[in-house]
């Protein structure tokens, strides 16, 4: 009886200590700004995000209906456009646009792409990104 209390501690102790290290690195990874090597090279026009490049940079923001992360990033991000001139904020709702999703490889939301004047994506932050992050990731698209 006691070797199975004991056994049944040890799982627990062992699912308590996975789940803290998980919980960290998430909150470390969430909206940090970084550069992913799948989007070398990858380039989006007008065509794609239905509105106009910005004309030193684009940010590019993937929200969903229900998602409350999204309405946050939307104020970071407009207030970053509206203090940094030539620097346009675009906001794509990702259920009407799959296939640019998929081919992004956007995988929850708000996902932010930084986008040099050119479109080429130069940052990705996936959920809510602090505002200087998001202008440090300004100064390498401009």
């Amino acid at each position: 009886m006691l070797e199975l209390v004991m056994t049944g501690l040890v799982v627990c102790v062992v699912v308590l200590m996975a789940a803290s290290a998980y919980g960290v690195l998430h909150r470390q990874r969430n909206g940090r700004v970084r550069v992913r090597g799948r989007d070398g090279g990858k380039r989006l026009g007008a065509a794609e995000l239905g509105e106009e490049l910005g004309e030193r940079a684009t940010l590019v923001q993937f929200s969903s209906a229900f998602c409350a992360p999204c309405r946050a990033t939307r104020r970071v991000l407009g207030e970053v456009a509206g203090m940094v001139p030539g620097v346009t904020h675009v906001e794509i709702d990702a259920e009407d646009h799959l296939d640019l999703v998929r081919e992004l490889d956007i995988l929850k939301t708000p996902t932010v792409l930084v986008l040099d004047a050119d479109g080429r994506v130069v940052r990705r932050a996936t959920g809510l990104p602090r505002k200087a992050d998001v202008i440090a990731a300004l100064g390498e698209a401009v």
